[in-house]
C-alpha cells in the first residue's frame, strides 16, 4: 500500500499516465487520493493569477481562465461532481504525480473562469497559480556536451594552476628586485602580505560560505597579480618622475603618491566593477574567476594604502635612499639623471 508518510511518496515522478486511474499523495504527505483519469489537462488552462480579496478580506485566492475547449471540459467536470458527497466532490490538481491542491466544487462552472479560495498565504497562492500556469509546459532538454573528468585529473589541473601562480609571483618579485633594486623589497613585502591575506580570506570564506578554490579562481588570482604589480609600477615611476624634476626623495615620495593614488584607485575600481558585472551575468566556474579577481583587487587596495605607502615613506627617511645609493633604486643613474661634471682645461 502507498504510504504517504514516506518522503519519496511526495516527491513525484512525472511518469504517471493521466489517462488511467492513479493512487497518489498530496505534497504534505497527509492525504492519499484515488484519482480518476484526467478530464482537464494543463494545456486547457489559459492563465492563472494569485490575488487578494480587498472587499471581503477573505484572504488570497487563485483565479484561473480556461481555453474554449477547456471551458467545455471543466464545465462538464464540475456538473458531474457538484452534487456528489465529500470527498467525491473534489477536483485534484496534479503535478508530476503529486496532488498540489484538491478544491471542493461548490457549483457548476460554465463561464470559462473559476476561483480557488481557501486559507492561502500569499506564497501558497502564487505557488498554486504558477503550477496551473506553467505546470503543463512541454519542456525537453537537449544534451549538449558531456565531459567526464576524474577527480585525479581535476586535482592535477588545480595543482598546475597553483604552481603557475606561484611561479608568476616569484617572477614578478625577481623582476622588481632587478629593476627597482632595494626599492623592490617593498614589492616583495607587499606581495607577501597580499598573499597571506588571500590565504586567510580563502580559509575564512570556505568556512562561512563554502568557497572552493577552483582552477578558475586560481586564474582570477593570477590575473590580479598583474593588477597589483601595476599599482607598484605607477607609484614608483611617479616617484622617479618627481625626482627627475629635482625634488628630493622625501618630497618626491609624498607628491608622487598624491599623483599616483588617483590612477591606482581608478584602475582598481575598473577591475572591481568588471568583476562584479562578470559575476552576476555569468554562471559556473566563470563566477569563481570573477569573485577571486574582485576579492584580490580589494586586497591590492588595502595593501597599497596600508603597507606599501607607509613603507616607502619610511625608506624615504633612510640616509642611504636619500643619498641615492647605487642599489637603492632611486640613484641618479637608475632614474636617468645625468650628474654634471666639471672639466678643467690646461692653458
Amino acid at each position: 500500500a502507498l504510504d504517504c508518510t514516506k518522503p519519496e511518496s511526495t516527491l513525484g515522478s512525472g511518469g504517471d499516465d493521466a489517462n488511467s486511474v492513479m493512487i497518489t499523495c498530496d505534497r504534505d504527505g497527509v492525504a492519499r487520493y484515488i484519482l480518476a483519469p484526467a478530464q482537464v489537462v494543463g494545456s486547457d488552462i489559459k492563465g492563472a493569477t494569485a490575488a487578494i480579496d480587498q472587499q471581503s478580506a477573505s484572504g488570497w485566492f487563485v483565479s484561473l481562465d480556461f481555453t474554449g475547449d477547456g471551458s467545455r471540459k471543466f464545465g462538464e467536470l464540475t456538473q458531474s461532481v457538484v452534487n456528489l458527497a465529500e470527498p467525491q466532490n473534489q477536483v485534484a490538481i496534479v503535478l508530476d504525480g503529486v496532488v498540489v491542491s484538491a478544491p471542493r466544487i461548490n457549483e457548476a462552472i460554465l463561464g470559462g473562469s473559476a476561483q480557488i479560495t481557501g486559507s492561502f498565504s500569499q506564497l501558497e497562492a502564487q505557488d498554486l497559480a504558477n503550477v496551473l500556469k506553467y505546470g503543463s509546459l512541454p519542456l525537453a532538454f537537449d544534451r549538449g556536451e558531456v565531459q567526464q573528468i576524474s577527480p585525479t585529473l581535476g586535482n592535477d589541473q588545480l595543482q598546475a594552476g597553483l604552481i603557475a601562480g606561484g611561479l608568476g609571483l616569484i617572477l614578478v618579485m625577481l623582476y622588481s628586485m632587478f629593476y627597482y633594486r632595494a626599492l623592490g623589497l617593498v614589492v616583495v613585502g607587499s606581495l607577501a602580505i597580499a598573499a597571506a591575506q588571500l590565504v586567510i580570506l580563502f580559509l575564512l570564506l570556505g568556512e562561512w560560505i563554502g568557497f572552493t578554490l577552483t582552477l578558475a579562481a586560481v586564474a582570477g588570482a593570477i590575473v590580479a597579480i598583474g593588477i597589483t604589480a601595476d599599482s607598484f609600477i605607477v607609484y614608483f615611476e611617479r616617484i622617479r618622475d618627481e625626482m627627475r624634476e629635482g625634488k628630493p626623495l622625501r618630497v618626491a615620495a609624498e607628491s608622487g603618491w598624491l599623483r599616483a593614488r588617483r590612477t591606482i584607485i581608478v584602475a582598481d575600481l575598473v577591475s572591481i566593477i568588471s568583476a562584479v558585472i562578470l559575476y552576476f551575468v555569468s554562471v559556473g566556474s566563470v563566477r569563481g574567476f570573477a569573485f577571486t579577481l574582485g576579492l584580490t583587487t580589494l586586497v591590492d587596495l588595502v595593501v597599497i594604502f596600508l603597507f606599501t605607502k607607509p613603507l616607502v615613506t619610511l625608506l624615504a627617511k633612510n640616509k642611504y635612499f636619500q643619498a641615492g645609493g647605487k642599489y637603492s633604486g632611486v640613484s641618479p643613474r637608475s632614474i636617468g639623471v645625468v650628474t654634471p661634471t666639471l672639466e678643467s682645461k690646461g692653458a
